[in-house]
């Protein structure tokens, strides 16, 4: 996981109010691993609250993607978003820290009505959205994303206590 800085009390873009923060977990979590998103932006947005006002930051579990994500973003000034990854590269629970761009070359499904979120954010900008300058993808290597349950799997569920301290640290500061 890269570096990231995050000091959360700054003034936001407009200059007299404080940065907006968005903790989005995206996701299906009848799908196993599929909810890791929402657990782990649960546990994150749990945690930040106590490190922010709790005015500055919102939670959103979402099943969404495409153009949905930009009313999600809307009106935010930083966004932490959560999903799972299966690349079958690392062992379940590791984690990835990605920039909207990094996610550009994603396969997408048959509709030209998939969007990555690079596209979703520039044509929020584009339609004059107050769209966020600051968003981190963190993604979850999980191990079983089709299974209909609505438990993950033990690999990814131990993991989670490490990625929310991994993640409070570096957008946090927090130890």
């Amino acid at each position: 996981m890269g570096e990231c800085a995050g000091n959360l009390g700054h003034a936001s873009s407009s200059g007299n109010e404080v940065a907006r923060i968005l903790v989005l977990g995206l996701g299906n979590p009848i799908l196993a691993d599929d909810g890791v998103g929402w657990a782990v932006a649960r546990e994150v947005h749990a945690r930040a609250v106590r490190l922010v006002a709790r005015e500055q930051i919102d939670l959103v579990e979402a099943a969404a993607a495409g153009l949905t994500i930009v009313s999600l973003l809307s009106g935010y000034d930083r966004v932490l978003v959560f999903d799972a990854i299966l690349t079958g590269k690392e062992p379940p629970g590791t984690l990835y820290r990605l920039e909207p761009a990094d996610l550009v070359t994603t396969p997408r499904l048959a509709s030209p009505h998939d969007v990555h979120l690079a596209e979703a954010i520039a044509l929020g900008r584009s339609l004059g959205q107050a769209m966020p300058e600051q968003v981190t993808v963190y993604a979850i290597e999980v191990a079983d994303p089709y299974s209909f349950r609505e438990s993950l799997t033990p690999q990814v569920a131990q993991a989670i206590p490490g990625i929310v301290e991994k993640v409070l640290a570096a957008e946090f500061g927090a130890s």
